[in-house]
C-alpha cells in the first residue's frame, strides 16, 4: 500500500506508518496512492481525486472535511476519514485565549506598552465571572470550550442542530443564544447551511456590545457585515482564527477593521495536537486495512 502524505504532520509520523507499506511526501506519487493524508492546505477536488486511480481513503487530519470534495470521492468509491477527537483541546484552548484578550485588552496592553506608553489607568477591563457565554455548535470542541468557560465563572448556553442534550451546557433555541450571549464562540462546520450564518440579520439580533470569537470557519460569517458592526460598536470584538482563504486575501476587510484579533489558523496546530492526529491516523489505517 502506498501512503502519500500531503501535508505538514508530525515529523515521526512517515516512521510510524512504514508498518502500513511505503510512504512518501512526494506529491507525484499522487497517481499511484493508495491513502492520501491532508490537513487544511490541500484541496481534494474532483480533479485531484481524479490524478489519483487508485485511491482509496482520504483521511484529513482535522475535525472537519470540508477541504474534500465528498461526492466525488464517494462516486469513486473512496472512504473518507478525519480525526475529530485529536484536535478539540487545541482549538477549544485558542478559542479561549482569544475569548480572554477581549475584555483584559491584551493586544492593545502589549503594544502600547512596547511602544513606551504605560497605560495604566486608560485602560479599562472587564471580566469573563457572571457573562454569558453562548455557542454554536456544541460538539467535542465546543463542550471543550464549556468546561473551560464553567471553570471561570460563566453561563453557557448553546445550539446545535444535532446536539439536543448536554450535561455541560444549557441547550437552547439558536436566535435565543444570539440574543442572550454576552460572547458568542463558533465551532461549526462549514455547510450549505452554516455559510454565512452570522450575517446583518443574524448580528442585528444580538446583544449590543458583543463579542464573537470564530475558530469554527471564515466562510460562516459575512465579512462586511461584520466589519460594519465592529465599526458601529454593534459587535465590541471579533476575534478569529479562521478566513475565506489561508492566508487572507490582502483586501480581506478584516485586517482593517477596527477592534479585531487575529490569528493565522493556529487552531489545530500545537504538538500535542499532532502526536493525537498521529494516533488517530494509525487507529484509522489499522481498521482500514483489517477489513
Amino acid at each position: 500500500m502506498k501512503i502519500l502524505i500531503a501535508d505538514a504532520f508530525d515529523a515521526a509520523l512517515p516512521e510510524r506508518l512504514k508498518k502500513f507499506g511505503e510512504v512518501t511526501s512526494d506529491p507525484s506519487a499522487l497517481a499511484s496512492a493508495e491513502v492520501v493524508l491532508v490537513r487544511s492546505k490541500t484541496k481534494c477536488t474532483k480533479e485531484y481525486i481524479d490524478q489519483a486511480p487508485n485511491l482509496k481513503l482520504i483521511i484529513r487530519g482535522g475535525v472537519g472535511t470540508d477541504n474534500i470534495d465528498k461526492e466525488a470521492a464517494k462516486a469513486r468509491g473512496v472512504q473518507v476519514k478525519n480525526t475529530p477527537k485529536a484536535s478539540s483541546p487545541a482549538v477549544a484552548e485558542l478559542a479561549f485565549a482569544l475569548m480572554l484578550a477581549i475584555p483584559n485588552k491584551l493586544i492593545e496592553a502589549h503594544n502600547t506598552t512596547k511602544e513606551g506608553k504605560f497605560l495604566k489607568n486608560e485602560i479599562k477591563r472587564t471580566e469573563l465571572l457572571g457573562k454569558t457565554l453562548g455557542l454554536i455548535g456544541v460538539g467535542r470542541i465546543g463542550t471543550e470550550m464549556a468546561n473551560r468557560a464553567r471553570a471561570f465563572g460563566m453561563k453557557v448556553i448553546g445550539t446545535d442542530k444535532v446536539v439536543t442534550q448536554s450535561e455541560f451546557v444549557e441547550m437552547k433555541p439558536y436566535d435565543e443564544v444570539l440574543a442572550k450571549s454576552d460572547y458568542l464562540s463558533m465551532h461549526t462546520p462549514l455547510t450549505d447551511e452554516t455559510r454565512c450564518m452570522i450575517d446583518k440579520a443574524a448580528i442585528g439580533r444580538m446583544k449590543d456590545g458583543v463579542a464573537i470569537v470564530n475558530t469554527g470557519r471564515g466562510k460562516c460569517i459575512v465579512e462586511d457585515d461584520m466589519v460594519e458592526a465592529l465599526k458601529s460598536g454593534k459587535v465590541k470584538a471579533y476575534a478569529t482564527d479562521v478566513w475565506y482563504s489561508d492566508p487572507p486575501d490582502p483586501a480581506c476587510p478584516l485586517l482593517t477593521a477596527p477592534n479585531v484579533i487575529m490569528t493565522p489558523h493556529l487552531g489545530a496546530s500545537t504538538k500535542e495536537n499532532l502526536l493525537r492526529i498521529g494516533d488517530e491516523v494509525v487507529e484509522l489505517l489499522e481498521a482500514f486495512t483489517k477489513k
